[in-house]
């Protein structure tokens, strides 16, 4: 008998840079999401509270100590997420109270720490946090904003809809990641992207056929009246910032979910038995037959330093 999964991808953007709405949003996403009869749901990038998109699209934000780049990191700051905070036990609580299995990506606070800001994406199951990885390398200009992460995240974990993990952005074009990955048994991959652009399409398909896995492309709708009040775009820049183009796609690299357009606010998918993953690795099996240890070197480094 197969191993069904019914997937709901949230497009709908959160309300950004605050905390307290944005987590009522995520809240009532999943119980629809769950009354609807999903397993997984799944946001995308630094969904909570709010992926700096305006990096990408307005001028001057980069400029050396100006008050308005100050005052939205600040912003930016006092809504990032601790893991041991309130705001996530309320995601664990309605992870729980739902039966529902929930990766979300978020701007992190290091409770250690007390300005770094992380780029993260957590995975709670039935309420427990089993999942939590700082995405590597902040990509460009997300530099301004990201702290690096280290190893402890590059890993996949035993879950209620199979074994997962998950990467961020372009952490899919690092090929030593994408083998930590693979070497961890994932079934289900996520992979969160601020949107899924065609070569963002090109690197999730990549991945899927690679690591014979089912691969979750998760992207998010965002216009620009949804960014901060401080930021200021030119006349020419689109009204949608983002268009979400959310997919699944299959171990042989073929879509199950085409890419969503930026009407769909949840996005359905059922994998009607991840198992068949096993049949393609017959063919290509990059963490075994395919891996050549007595060529090759390889192991992942959990801390930095």
């Amino acid at each position: 008998m197969g191993r069904e999964v019914k997937i709901a991808i949230i497009q709908e953007t959160a309300p950004y840079l605050d905390m307290e709405a944005s987590l009522l949003s995520a809240v009532e996403l999943i119980k629809e999401s769950a009354s609807d009869g999903a397993q997984l749901v799944v946001f995308g990038e630094s969904w909570l509270t709010g992926y700096p998109v305006w990096l990408d699209h307005a001028a001057n934000y980069a400029k050396w100590d100006d008050p308005t780049t100050r005052k939205l990191y600040q912003r930016i700051h006092e809504s990032s997420v601790k893991i041991d905070s309130e705001a996530m036990d309320t995601i664990r609580q309605t992870s729980f109270e739902n039966e529902v299995c929930v990766c979300i990506g978020l701007n992190e606070l290091d409770s250690a720490t007390s300005g770094t800001i992380f780029n993260s994406v957590v995975i709670i199951d039935q309420g427990e946090l089993i999942f939590h990885h700082r995405k590597l390398m902040p990509t460009y200009t997300e530099k301004l904003i990201y702290g690096a992460g280290d190893g402890r995240g590059m890993i996949s974990v035993d879950s209620s809809v199979g074994r997962i993990g998950a990467l961020i952005c372009w952490e899919h074009w690092m090929p030593l990641a994408r083998q930590a990955m693979h070497d961890s048994g994932e079934e289900i991959h996520i992979a969160l992207w601020p949107q899924v652009h065609e070569m963002l399409q090109v690197a999730s398909r990549h991945y899927a056929f690679e690591g014979r896995v089912f691969v979750v492309a998760a992207g998010q709708v965002t216009t620009k009246r949804n960014m901060p009040e401080e930021i200021h775009f030119d006349a020419d820049v689109p009204d949608y910032l983002l268009t979400g183009q959310s997919a699944v796609i299959d171990p042989r690299g073929n879509y199950l979910l085409e890419p969503q357009n930026k009407d769909v606010r949840i996005a359905w998918c059922t994998i009607p038995d991840i198992s068949i993953r096993y049949s393609e690795k017959m063919t290509l099996d990059v963490s075994g037959h395919y891996a050549r240890p007595d060529i090759f070197d390889f192991k992942v480094n959990p801390f930095r330093g």
